[in-house]
């Protein structure tokens, strides 16, 4: 299950206040009536029920000591409001009706009052009558913090009545009914405006339903509306951009959600000041889409951004305060920082307990995400404790069946999963997809992840036929509901692959791999660490096929990446070196002097040389060329290992020795290759580097340029040694 969950409007814990209730269809006895009233004493001390104004006028006429607020709906309020407006303990009225015509005298009070409240819940009280109940969480305003922020929230929820209340409708989660709100306001206007505002709002409703090509389609409505109006206002161009580019994101398309970010990005830093929210906004947005490509460094740099601004123009207390330590602790955990992750996550919760009452949704999201840290640290009663926490919350503040409660259970499972207790793991999974089921379309994203996720538990006890059945449950879904090129689809077909893998149906394996990995590299950037978790995939399946060669090259590859995305001691290294281990061991079965024994010793002296241990480096190479110098084999494999000793001499800075072995690898790919081989060009490149440390930048410009040709020539523009060749000639040619 997805852990990133959007953030509801935050609020603080009601004091002493006197609710009054005021509903001639009150009935106790319906279930509505009793989970209303349960909430709303869960955050006032006094909740009292009127069925006609004069009960009511009584008890507010009583009531010397207590603010008290007017909860109307129902015919009843069209009579009460005129008769107790002007009442001295009266700090609120709050009407909801269907017919505004009755209210016009009234219709600035309903969401404009000098009040903090939080909408709850709206729900039918009648399923005959166009009766509604809204649920609505009071607090003082006397704490100046908490009046700096409830300014915020009043611009947050501004506009005409009715588009206040669908913003409203969105916030807390009612997104059929906020459908049918803003379907209806669009049927009544011809005015182009307000045709864009409500296809854009549309397209929220579509988007967190998971409709993602409806929303979509809102979306591009609304920027055409805008680009086409002779009188358009750029920073209204810049929001619908911006909303693409988040759908693009949900949709896994991080390259076009980052073209229509930085559209808006461009506009927005030209019309706004440099500490405007809305810069933070657009910056928070690039940070995450740079996040879930594995481009951490840039991700922070952006987080960092957006913190920037919200540390000055925000108050201390402010939810998007807290979301920005969130994001920044987010990209340390997937990092595998988990110490500065703590550190972010702790400063998030820090500004929820002060913020949020006890039992607030967000002060779950909180404990939730530190419980993540204490699971990925392996340190599984402490993730327990804080996802517990988190769920205790969650059951008191929200329905049984709201998706938020699936995603506790999962994280639930997935920690008892990680502790080997599989039946209290499906135990978990199993409320999990209950809800998920219940609660959102049949092909919603979230369901595949359910199905996933009980797949992943049957496959670890080795009940791989069951584990196939929901890895083709999630796999239909996924289909369905992403573009074929998503990353969580290339996820789908790497479970899949490793459960043939165990079935030791290789062939099977393989082919699920190549589809993971074909969307891996098509979706991700070249160094994203899902792809090292691919080609750890093919190193499992081709050490069981005894092809350890090609194990070790897999293995290579993914370390490779690694080295680049994560910081020293980052758990993920653990697994390749158990599986370099675990290969060169079963390698040993070789004879003695087996071409193949050589490329194993190529491959291993040239891990160690990535690690920096150039010694063993250099012994594992020598190993290799005295089986390659004196028995039959491909000298194309002898041509590599005089190339991997020349990067390790070049690495030590024994330029000279790194030179002759550069030669003797190019004279013979030379005389074995075309002349525009891509495996030429890596020589050539390793010449460039060897020549620019000596500081002879002619002749490493000359190389530097061979590879580039046949880069250009044999290489897709987006493959890893394109990019790598040109930074080096951007290197040297800086140094000319």
């Amino acid at each position: 299950m997805a852990s990133n969950i959007s953030r509801d409007q935050r609020q603080r814990m009601a004091e002493n206040y006197l609710v009054i209730w005021v509903d001639e269809n009150i009935d106790m006895a319906n279930e509505d009536c009793q989970n209303t009233m349960e909430q709303l004493r869960a955050v006032v001390n006094q909740v009292n029920m009127c069925t006609t104004a004069e009960q009511c006028i009584q008890q507010l006429t009583e009531n010397h000591e207590k603010i008290s607020f007017i909860i109307s709906s129902g015919a009843v309020g069209q009579h009460l409001v005129p008769n107790i407006h002007d009442m001295a303990k009266l700090n609120a009225i709050f009407i909801f009706c269907g017919n505004k015509q009755r209210h016009q005298d009234e219709e600035e009070i309903l969401f404009s009052m000098h009040t903090v409240f939080r909408i709850g819940e709206v729900g039918k009280i009648d399923n005959n009558r166009a009766l509604y109940k809204v649920d609505l969480k009071l607090t003082s305003d006397d704490d100046p913090q908490l009046r700096e922020l409830t300014d915020y929230i009043r611009q947050d929820v501004s506009g005409t009545r009715w588009y206040r209340m669908g913003q409203l409708l969105l916030k807390i989660g009612q997104f059929d009914k906020a459908e049918e709100l803003y379907t209806a306001l669009l049927e009544q206007t011809s005015d182009n405006s307000e045709r864009a505002y409500i296809h854009n709002q549309l397209g929220h409703v579509k988007s967190h339903q998971g409709q993602y090509d409806e929303a979509v389609s809102f979306y591009k409505t609304v920027v055409k509306i805008k680009e086409e109006d002779p009188l358009k206002d750029d920073l209204d161009l810049s929001a619908g951009y911006n909303n693409i580019g988040q759908l693009y994101n949900n949709m896994g398309d991080y390259s076009k959600a980052l073209e229509f970010y930085e559209k808006s990005l461009k506009i927005r830093e030209k019309a706004l000041p440099p500490n405007h929210p809305h810069l933070a906004t657009l910056y928070n947005n690039i940070g995450l889409v740079s996040n879930n490509m594995g481009h951490y460094s840039k991700a922070l740099e952006f987080y960092e951004k957006a913190l920037k601004i919200d540390e000055k123009t925000l108050p201390p207390n402010h939810p998007d305060l807290a979301a920005s330590y969130n994001n920044i602790g987010q990209v340390y955990n997937d990092m595998g920082n988990y110490s500065k992750a703590l550190e972010f996550y702790e400063k998030d919760l820090e500004i929820s307990k002060k913020a949020l009452p006890p039992n607030h949704p967000d002060l779950a999201i909180s404990y939730s995400n530190i419980g993540q840290v204490y699971k990925n640290m392996g340190d599984y009663s402490k993730a327990l404790e804080f996802y517990e926490k988190s769920l205790k919350i969650k059951e008191k503040a929200l329905p049984s069946n709201h998706p938020s409660l699936a995603i506790s259970y999962s994280n639930i499972g997935q920690v008892y999963k990680s502790m080997g207790e599989y039946s209290k793991a499906l135990e978990f999974y199993e409320k999990s997809h209950q809800i998920v089921e219940k609660a959102l379309p049949p092909n919603h994203p979230d369901l595949a992840t359910a199905y996933s996720n009980i797949g992943e538990v049957y496959y670890d006890m080795g009940d791989y036929s069951k584990a196939l059945e929901f890895y083709e449950k999630d796999i239909e879904i996924t289909k369905k509901a992403l573009p074929s090129n998503h990353p969580d689809l290339a996820t789908s077909y790497n479970n899949i692959g490793q459960v043939y893998n165990n079935m030791d149906d290789y062939s099977k394996a393989l082919e699920f791999y190549e589809k993971s990995l074909k969307i891996r590299e098509k979706a991700l950037p070249a160094n994203h660490p899902y792809l090292a978790v691919s080609h750890l995939s093919f190193a499992a399946c081709y050490e069981k096929m005894g092809d350890y060669t090609t194990a070790l090259k897999a293995l290579k590859t993914a370390y490779q990446i690694q080295q680049k995305v994560f910081e020293e001691g980052n758990p993920a290294f653990a697994s390749t070196y158990s599986w370099f281990g675990r290969v060169y061991r079963k390698q040993k079965t070789l004879p003695e002097r087996h071409p193949n024994q050589a490329i194993t010793y190529s491959s291993i002296g040239d891990v160690h040389r990535l690690m920096g241990d150039y010694e063993k480096a250099i012994s594992f190479h020598i190993k290799a060329l005295n089986i390659q110098e004196n028995v039959q084999c491909n000298p194309l494999q002898c041509a590599t290992t005089y190339i991997n000793l020349g990067k390790t001499y070049r690495e030590m800075k024994d330029y000279s020795t790194a030179l002759i072995y550069y030669e003797k690898g190019l004279e013979i790919r030379k005389n074995k290759l075309p002349k525009i081989h891509p495996d030429l060009a890596v020589v050539y490149h390793n010449l460039a580097q060897l020549y620019l440390s000596t500081g002879q930048y002619r002749v490493a410009m000359k190389n530097v340029q061979q590879a580039v040709e046949i880069a250009h020539e044999k290489l897709p523009s987006n493959h890893p040694h394109v990019l790598e060749y040109k930074e080096t000639f951007e290197k040297i040619r800086k140094k000319m």
